[in-house]
């Protein structure tokens, strides 16, 4: 009796795992919800962020005058203080902040520090100007609005969205002390830690 080659499984039928379930789609390791290759995990999975903590199991913390890579967008929805600096640097400062429902940042001016402020979640007003009684400057932002704030200009932002607002601020120079962490807004105004 003629002994016939078994054919080949139809690329639809055959996975990486194969042979042992070989009825799953065949797809790419990266698409695999479940797959992780070791901690941190080497592509995006649902193990990613949920399982292992923020920042592939780092604390959001002051990275500063280290080299520094850093998923943003995640870093940012993730943190739940008012302010938190991510990196200070000699010539520049990253930090992010959560604003609540109907909260602001403050009426400030930075006398020698421009600003740039990126909505990562939610949505805000915008007022700037001269003066803190002339704010002639309004717009609206949402997730995915760049603000940039000269130096000299009276400014605020005003949460007007239903949820948190998710923002990271660049300051350059940096306009707070290496390692600056505000749980509350009010614990902001109190300490008075501006660099300048």
């Amino acid at each position: 009796m003629k002994k016939m080659n078994a054919l080949p499984l139809p690329q639809a039928f055959v996975s990486p795992s194969y042979p042992y379930y070989p009825w799953q789609p065949y797809q790419p390791y990266r698409f695999h919800t479940y797959y992780v290759m070791g901690y941190p995990p080497l592509y995006p999975s649902y193990y990613s962020y949920e399982r292992f903590g923020s920042l592939h199991g780092q604390v959001i913390k002051d990275h500063g005058r280290e080299p520094f890579v850093v998923n943003i967008d995640q870093v940012t929805k993730q943190n739940n203080t008012y302010r938190t600096a991510l990196w200070t640097g000699e010539h520049f400062q990253v930090t992010v902040m959560s604003i609540p429902v109907g909260g602001d940042i403050g009426l400030e001016v930075h006398p020698a520090t421009d600003q740039f402020i990126r909505i990562e979640e939610g949505q805000a007003l915008v007022q700037m100007g001269d003066s803190k009684d002339s704010l002639d400057f309004v717009a609206t932002a949402f997730d995915d609005y760049a603000i940039m704030i000269p130096a000299g200009k009276w400014h605020n932002l005003t949460n007007t969205g239903d949820k948190s607002l998710k923002v990271y601020v660049i300051y350059a120079p940096p306009e707070h002390p290496f390692g600056t962490i505000h749980a509350a807004k009010a614990d902001a105004m109190a300490s008075h830690d501006h660099l300048r």
